[in-house]
């Protein structure tokens, strides 16, 4: 019932408008410490959440999946997709992924498992080795390089010492001509870096001024490209752009390193921890099957049974 007085009429109470936040109000609302708080409420919020899920975002079993995941050492990983491809036209229901990423990457993907199987060129530490099965699936050899345009030949160990950590920064101090060395490393948790550190550099740091590039394709191309430069590479990914030379006299070829001559060797590896699944044992066996071992061997590594 109409509570209202006759003649006169219902007062219908204005509705406030909602008013209209200007960019400057907005501004005053989301100050850095505001937003800090709202940030840390949502964080508090969603923590047990985020705890929860964490694991999972960073060691995704990628492993576990249809496709067997091979990853690891950028030196390895050419020979590896190689052997994957021919392995591939016989065996056509099995995927096969082949990442790079690095030696310790590898390891770690391994160790985590997200990968089936993780590829090193370098030797494991005391620790790694407590964890992993490691498989030697070839060997090969550290060797420098040179743009064939530089007329030098050969280089003592001592001077190769000197250029990386850059005691010697010009070519004419080795007989060559008045040009500033141009010295290329590989980046940390490279294997290639790893195995040239320990064999070649001992306790000698690799300078910091140094050129650093993250695979041994680009530094094949920057020592193609530039006539001043010097780096080290795989013995297996030498081709005629650039020219390996000798230290002390030893031309690192093939023969001078199943020989044992050439000591700058490292090995090429498999490691993964328990029991590999069927695909991965598999290509594994493949890798190391006559036919397998030819084609590293053909590829310019060693095999296996010639180092072991």
């Amino acid at each position: 019932m109409n509570s209202a007085k006759p003649g006169k009429y219902l007062q219908i109470p204005k509705i406030k408008k909602p008013r209209r936040i200007s960019q400057e109000d907005l501004g005053k609302v989301l100050t850095p410490c505001n937003l800090n708080g709202i940030i840390l409420k949502m964080l508090k919020k969603y923590f047990y959440i985020i705890l929860f899920v964490l694991p999972f975002i960073s060691c995704d079993k990628g492993g576990a999946g249809k496709a067997l995941v091979i990853a690891g050492s950028t030196s390895v990983q050419p020979f590896v997709e190689g052997l994957e491809e021919a392995y591939s036209q016989k065996h056509k229901t099995v995927e096969i992924n082949v990442q790079g990423g690095g030696s310790s990457a590898g390891i770690q993907s391994a160790l985590c498992g997200t990968a089936d199987i993780g590829m090193s060129s370098r030797h494991l530490s005391a620790e790694e080795e407590k964890e992993l099965k490691i498989v030697p699936i070839a060997y090969d050899a550290v060797i420098v390089i040179l743009n064939p345009r530089n007329k030098i030949e050969n280089i003592s160990l001592e001077d190769i010492r000197k250029i990386f950590s850059r005691k010697i920064l010009n070519w004419k101090e080795l007989g060559g001509e008045d040009k500033e060395i141009n010295a290329i490393t590989r980046e940390d948790g490279s294997g290639t870096r790893g195995a040239f550190q320990e064999l070649v550099m001992k306790e000698i740091p690799i300078s910091n001024a140094c050129m650093v590039q993250d695979s041994n394709g680009s530094v094949r191309e920057i020592v193609k490209a530039d006539p001043w430069s010097v780096a080290y590479i795989s013995l297996g990914l030498v081709d005629k752009d650039v020219k390996a030379i000798k230290i002390d006299g030893i031309l690192p070829d093939r023969a001078a390193v199943k020989e044992k001559k050439y000591n700058f060797m490292r090995p090429f590896l498999f490691v993964y921890t328990g029991e590999l699944k069927k695909d991965a044992k598999d290509f594994v066996d493949f890798v190391l099957s006559d036919e397998g071992q030819e084609f590293m061997e053909k590829e310019g590594l060693i095999a296996v049974k010639h180092l072991m």
